[in-house]
Formats: C-alpha cells, sequence, structure tokens
C-alpha cells in the first residue's frame, strides 16, 4: 500500500488561473479585438497579422538593397498616470510609437514594425482596446506595421486599474544614407519643428505642480478657454517621420535630434561631432502658451525649462545653408511649422541656449557640454 503524500485533502477546491486573477479568455478576446487595427497597419514587408509566436518582416519587399537595421524601445512615463486617473486613454499609444519612431528618424531609418508591451492587474478590455487603437493609430502615422505584441495580467504587479506600456520598434536605412553626424559643419543651420506640446517627457513635474498647485484639469485651460487642461497635456507626441523621410533619402539633413527627456540643452548637441556646438536663439520662435504656464505655475528658471520640457520644439534638424530654403519648404508643405532657431559652430561639443530678458524671463545663457 502506498502512502501518497502529495494527494490533496477531499475538501480541497479546484483552483484556476482565473482565481489567481488572470483571464485567458479577457486575453483571447482582445486579441481578437484588435487583429483588424493591427491589419490596418499593413505594409509592404508585413502582413501585420497577430497570433503567431513572431513576427516577420521581409526588407526584400520592402525595397531595401544594402540596409542597416536600427531598433528603438522605450515607453511613455508618468504621463500615464494622467492618462488612467483622467480616462484620457486615446492618445497615449501615438506617444508609445513617437517615441520609439522618431528616434529611428533621426539615424535615418525608415520606421518598419512595431511590437508593444501593455501590463496590467487584471485586463480592462475597453481600457485596452482604446490604448492598443491608439499604437495603431500611432503606427499608421510612422508608416510602420503593429506586427506583435505582449499584453500581461500581473495580479499583485500593478494597483487595479493601473497599467505600463513599453514599445519597441525596428527600422532599416540604405548604408549610404546613415545620418551620423559626421557631415554636420560650423555654418549649419539648426531649424526647429513645431511640438504639438509636453510629448512625453517632463510629466513627473507636471504632475507635481497640479498635485501642489490644486489644478482643476477638467476645467478649462487658463491660457485657452476653449481646451480643458487636461487635454492640453495630453496631446499625443508628434511624430515627425513622413515629413522628414523623403528629406532623408534626398542627402539633404546633415544631423537631426529628437528633443525628449533633457530638453533642447542635453538632446540637440548628441546629433553633433566632438568639435561641433549648437547655439540656440530662443527669441527665434514664440514659446507656446502651455509651456508659459508651466513656468510661471512652477518659477521655473529659463534653463531649467531648457533642460527639462521641449519648449515648443519637439526636433532639431541641422542642414547646410545651401539646402535650407529647399528644406524648410519641404517641411512646411508637408504640414510642419519650421523655425530657424540656431547655429552650428566650432567648439566643444554642447548647446548653448540664449535669449533677451523677455524671452522666458532669460537674462543670461544656459549651456551645457557634452562629452559622452
Amino acid at each position: 500500500m502506498t502512502d501518497d503524500r502529495s494527494a490533496p485533502p477531499a475538501d480541497t477546491p479546484a483552483y484556476t488561473y482565473a482565481d489567481a486573477g488572470v483571464s485567458i479568455a479577457a486575453g483571447n478576446a482582445l486579441v481578437r479585438a484588435i487583429g483588424p487595427l493591427a491589419r490596418a497597419t499593413r505594409r509592404a514587408g508585413a502582413d501585420a497579422e497577430l497570433g503567431g509566436f513572431g513576427g516577420f518582416f521581409d526588407l526584400k519587399a520592402a525595397g531595401f538593397v544594402d540596409p542597416l537595421l536600427v531598433a528603438a524601445n522605450d515607453g511613455v512615463g508618468t504621463k500615464l498616470k494622467l492618462a488612467i486617473e483622467h480616462n484620457a486613454h486615446d492618445g497615449v499609444g501615438i506617444d508609445l510609437v513617437a517615441m520609439c519612431a522618431n528616434d529611428l528618424i533621426v539615424q535615418g531609418a525608415e520606421p518598419l514594425f512595431f511590437l508593444d508591451y501593455y501590463a496590467s492587474a487584471k485586463l480592462v478590455p475597453g481600457v485596452a482596446e482604446r490604448v492598443v487603437a491608439s499604437i495603431a493609430q500611432g503606427c499608421l502615422q510612422a508608416g510602420c506595421a503593429l506586427i506583435g505584441g505582449e499584453t500581461a495580467e500581473m495580479p499583485g504587479m500593478y494597483a487595479d486599474g493601473d497599467y505600463d506600456l513599453a514599445g519597441f520598434c525596428v527600422g532599416a536605412v540604405e548604408r549610404d544614407q546613415v545620418i551620423t553626424g559626421a557631415k554636420v559643419r560650423a555654418g549649419d543651420v539648426i531649424l526647429g519643428l513645431a511640438s504639438s506640446g509636453v510629448h512625453s517627457n517632463g510629466f513627473s513635474l507636471v504632475r507635481r505642480l497640479a498635485a501642489d498647485k490644486g489644478w482643476k484639469l477638467d476645467r478649462p485651460a487658463l491660457f485657452d478657454i476653449d481646451t480643458r487642461l487636461i487635454d492640453a497635456l495630453m496631446a499625443p507626441t508628434r511624430i515627425y517621420v513622413k515629413s522628414l523621410l523623403p528629406l532623408v533619402k534626398a542627402g539633404k539633413i546633415a544631423a537631426m535630434a529628437h528633443i525628449t527627456g533633457g530638453g533642447l540643452l542635453e538632446n540637440i548637441p548628441r546629433c553633433l561631432p566632438k568639435d561641433m556646438q549648437a547655439l540656440i536663439g530662443a527669441d527665434a520662435w514664440e514659446q507656446p502658451r502651455l509651456m508659459a504656464f508651466l513656468q510661471a505655475q512652477g518659477n521655473i528658471e529659463p534653463g531649467e525649462m531648457a533642460r527639462t520640457f521641449n519648449c515648443g520644439i519637439g526636433m532639431a534638424v541641422v542642414v547646410a545653408q545651401e539646402d535650407l530654403a529647399e528644406v524648410t519648404a519641404h517641411l512646411a508643405s508637408a504640414g510642419e511649422t519650421v523655425h530657424a532657431i540656431g547655429l552650428v559652430v566650432s567648439g566643444p561639443r554642447g548647446c548653448v541656449v540664449s535669449g533677451s530678458a523677455e524671452t522666458w524671463g532669460a537674462r543670461e545663457k544656459w549651456s551645457v557640454r557634452f562629452d559622452a
């Protein structure tokens, strides 16, 4: 007679994954619901079907001859807390794609495909579908296919109602079109493409201000009575890929910098050679009213603004003097608001932003050295 010590007592209930808080059925339902969204992002090289163990991409079908692959991954950060608290989920997926796709185009790479990671304590289908729908919209704006992702329910890892997002994007660029900054020369002009708002950086400070100042986010903004403050803050990040890609392929751009965390001061030097620096004139564009509001509410010093927020410039584009008119005209025709914001000069790699006393309250220059 055997003594089976592993046998459960007769009155032990039968446990299921659902008892632990994970619904396989809800996950399957979400995959079915987002299938049409993924298919809408199809492009040459990808059929954007979901459900396999991995997604395929055919570089030859996409028209590449001698490509290099470029990859980027990112998240949305604490902007998600505002989305969750104010039921504002319809743009955060665009933010997610933008953070990756804009990082690819600055290297000259065309975004090809995107994968997302959505994690929560418990799937709330209505919310998850809105988020993934906005990811698909971001992919359409960037011209890349949504070919897969992961949706994870992890009870105990997140508070009820919370979720987190991460994205991964792969692009390609022909070997002779890679943008490294090596072509930058003293005298090149720096163009600034207008941002659509705060984008996806600086939201820890935004949320701190909202709490300390008691902002009524569901009320009209003080700087725009036709827009709720929450809507102004949650405006999706602008995706610049389709405006810039023709110029990249034509060889008209020397360098680019996506203005994300670190603002103008930290990001522009990243695209410059070690013996070049950027001189940015803050008088060249008017600070958006949202940025002026944030600065006034927090009594934020100009240098801190230039290091924390995009200050109205979402992308910096370095072009040769002889290409300036052509590049500016193309970008304007593509729907971008373009400002000539500075020059490249010889000197230790870095960035100097200066303005008059009327510009952001500036009385002196703000600068940073970039030795990485």
